[in-house]
């Protein structure tokens, strides 16, 4: 189940609820009852290095140099 976080505009409290999709968001702060707001929060995965987008997903060309001497924004060249 994802984990929402949520931030009262009242007391200022922020907390975080873990909820189904499903679920509607809250609408009052568990510590004193005022209107709460859903943050928009960073993701719980990165996609880091040279992965998946380099090896297939990119709309570059492939790189015609011998390896080693491509050009600085060949995707080729970043792999060595």
């Amino acid at each position: 189940m994802p984990l929402y976080e949520y931030q009262c505009g009242s007391c200022g409290q922020q907390f975080e609820v873990r909820q189904k999709f499903s679920d509607k968001p809250l609408t009052s702060c568990k510590e004193c009852g005022g209107e709460v707001k859903k943050l928009i929060s960073q993701g719980g995965f990165a996609l880091k290095g040279s992965g998946w987008y380099q090896q297939g997903y990119t709309s570059q060309p492939a790189c015609s140099a011998p390896k080693g001497d491509g050009c600085s924004g060949c995707p080729k060249a970043a792999n060595g």
